[in-house]
Order: C-alpha cells, then sequence, then structure tokens
C-alpha cells in the first residue's frame, strides 16, 4: 500500500456510523477504533453519525450506550449527526434521481428471476424490471427503485488496492431507494450524508464492500465526489463467524460496566489485528502503531 502524498491529512474528515438497534459488541469496537485510529492518525475530523432510518429495530437507548461505550474507549469525535433529523435531505437527493414506483414483493422479484429462463443475476437478486413500464400492482404501497445506467462502475478499495466493477444493470439491477414504507434506503442516506458532511476517508467493514460500486455509481449520478475507502477485516468468534449483535455478541457496555479497564480490551482489540502491542493501551498510544499498519 503507498503511503498518503505529503500534507494529505489536512482536510481528512472520517466516520463511525453505528446504527442504534442494539448494544456495540467487540466487532463493532474494533471498527470504530479504526475508524478513529485513521482520523487521527492524519489529523483530520470525526463524525459519529447514527444510522436510525430504520425505526423499527431501533433501541432508545443505544444512542447513550453508544457515546458511553466510545468514551469509554477513548474515542471521541468532532460532531454528530443522526439520520432520522437528516430526511428532508435524503428526500433533495431523491428528487434528483430517475426512479419509478414499485410494488413487487421480494417474493414476487424471485420468483419473477426463476421463471426468466437466463435472467441474470450474481449473489443477490437481479430485479427484472417488472414496474419499469408501470406498477405490477396498483394500490400496494411502492417503492422508488433508481433506474440504473447501462454502465458498468468501479469502485477502489484503498486498503488492498483491489477494485471491483459491477455491471449495473446486469448485475445490480434497479435497486430501492425508497421503501414502500417511506423508509429511505441505507445506499442513498449514506451516500447523500457522506457528500453533505464532506466525509473524505470511510472505514467499515469488508461485509460492505460488495455494495461499494452502487454507492459510487449514486455518487457520479448525483455529481457528488467519491471517498477513499478502506475495508477493514471482520472480528471473528472461535468458530470463526461474524461478531453480530443478532448473534449474541458481548457488548462493550457489560464490560464497562463489571469494572474492565479499557485500556485492556484496546489491547485486545488490537491484538486481534496482529499488532504487537502490551497488555493495555490507550487510543491515543494506537494511533503511530496504526501509522505503520495502514499507510
Amino acid at each position: 500500500m503507498s503511503a498518503p502524498e505529503p500534507g494529505a491529512g489536512r482536510g481528512v474528515v472520517g466516520r463511525f456510523a453505528p446504527s442504534p438497534t442494539g448494544a456495540m459488541h467487540l466487532g463493532n469496537a474494533r471498527t470504530a477504533l479504526l475508524a478513529w485510529l485513521h482520523t487521527r492518525a492524519q489529523g483530520g475530523r470525526h463524525l459519529l453519525r447514527f444510522e436510525d432510518l430504520d425505526t423499527g429495530r431501533v433501541r432508545d437507548w443505544a444512542y447513550d450506550t453508544t457515546r458511553r461505550d466510545l468514551s469509554w474507549l477513548g474515542l471521541d469525535w468532532d460532531a454528530e449527526y443522526v439520520q432520522s433529523r437528516r430526511l428532508e435531505h435524503y428526500a433533495a437527493a431523491l428528487a434528483r434521481l430517475d426512479t419509478y414506483p414499485c410494488t413487487c414483493t421480494r417474493r414476487e422479484v424471485l420468483a419473477a428471476i426463476e421463471d426468466s429462463a437466463g435472467a441474470p443475476h450474481g449473489e443477490e437478486p437481479v430485479y427484472p424490471g417488472t414496474c419499469r413500464a408501470g406498477t405490477a400492482h396498483p394500490g400496494r404501497p411502492a417503492a422508488l427503485r433508481w433506474r440504473v445506467p447501462d454502465r458498468v462502475v468501479c469502485a477502489r478499495d484503498a486498503r488492498s488496492s483491489q477494485e471491483l466493477c459491477q455491471d449495473l444493470p446486469r448485475e445490480v439491477g434497479d435497486f430501492v431507494l425508497r421503501r414502500g414504507d417511506g423508509v429511505y434506503a441505507y445506499h442513498l442516506a449514506v451516500v447523500a450524508d457522506d457528500a453533505e458532511m464532506g466525509v473524505t476517508d470511510v472505514v467499515r467493514g469488508a461485509d460492505l464492500w460488495p455494495a461499494t460500486p452502487r454507492q459510487v455509481a449514486l455518487q457520479g449520478a448525483l455529481g457528488y465526489a467519491t471517498p477513499r475507502y478502506w475495508h477493514m477485516p471482520l472480528m471473528t468468534d472461535y468458530r470463526g463467524e461474524r461478531l453480530a449483535k443478532r448473534g449474541g455478541a458481548s457488548p462493550v457496555s457489560a464490560l464497562r460496566e463489571a469494572g474492565e479497564r479499557p485500556e485492556q480490551v484496546l489491547g485486545e482489540l488490537a491484538r486481534s489485528l496482529g499488532w504487537g502491542v502490551p497488555g493495555e493501551v490507550t487510543a491515543a498510544e494506537l494511533v503511530e502503531v496504526y501509522r505503520g499498519w495502514a499507510f
């Protein structure tokens, strides 16, 4: 990986964007640590953004618990945003895109793909365009799908130097930007937020890498700059499975409330990345270690 250009850290804006759907577990904490280290290693501005558009899954207590956990670990932030308070920004971005209403359910989309001999599809179902010429089921609540341009879009991961290219109509399809219940889609919201907040560097889990080209495509259609992306390895349990809230991963708050030392937790997180650090270490002490690892 090449070193950043001289002065590249000036104006760097990074972010950590948790979903307040439960307590933050150690996998979340490691991503938060890496995002914070990345920003601070370059002397940048760091944001905390709660991605809470799916209100049915949000837990009111999770906002403050997340703030407490981050502060306990020594991961500060320079500004805070809450997506549910920014709906007008997503509406404005949506209005600038070529969309159409779609009343198909996921089950109907899957059935249509199975019925279409040779229908192209990748790792996830590719919408076959059932409602492009008009809604298939008038009267149902309609989602809004983006009529994707006929082009190949590529994304680059700065950590691995890998490039991922996707043929939008054939490998991605017209994807939903606003659900039938009015909830804005993650891809639209994150693209609008990163652009309007001036985010230059995105450090996030490797599970989001396959979705990056569609975000790059939206950025291009909306005239937004594309941030630099670093996709980090996910933390796994003893079975090699990804840590997840739904899987009952131990929450950071439990360690905090049990009287564990944050320096010990940070040391364990750092060593899980293969870093040779003492048993206890502060976030500030890890900044130089990160510089040598990432750049």
